[in-house]
């Protein structure tokens, strides 16, 4: 029995076990999601806390709606849901990518980004967090 605990905590420290679990939850959440309308009342779906606390729409707001859009061969739906998140997707997709392939190397693997981008990063989700609320 120790045996077997040894393993399975071997297994869960190799590289390519956090991606992996990664993408099975989003597959998983994505099977949820394509059933599921998030533009209708009445789901399980959770809600944005920023949003609840402050009225005020996050970065991220829309991003539900987004994928369900273009799950759902909706792109002009997914531009209006959320511009800044569409435009970012790709990036982060391939980021996730990256990291599967390197796990399954072997390899452990971190995108790197420096003080100017950490700053423009921020830069860009406080100004499209400003946008979209005084319109």
């Amino acid at each position: 029995m120790a045996d077997t605990a040894g393993r399975t905590g071997s297994l869960l420290r190799r590289p390519a076990a956090a991606p992996l679990a990664v993408l099975a939850a989003g597959a998983a959440g994505a099977a949820y999601l394509y059933g599921t309308d998030p533009h209708q009342p009445g789901h399980l779906l959770p809600g944005c806390p920023f949003r609840m606390m402050t009225g005020l729409l996050c970065p991220a707001c829309g991003g539900t709606r987004m994928v369900y859009d273009l799950m759902h061969g909706h792109p002009a739906e997914a531009w209006l849901d959320n511009r800044a998140l569409l435009l970012a997707s790709p990036y982060a997709l391939a980021l996730l990518g990256r990291w599967a392939v390197e796990g399954l190397r072997g390899r452990r693997w971190r995108p790197r980004t420096g003080p100017r981008g950490q700053a423009v990063i921020l830069l860009i989700a406080v100004a499209w967090t400003v946008l979209r609320n005084v319109n």
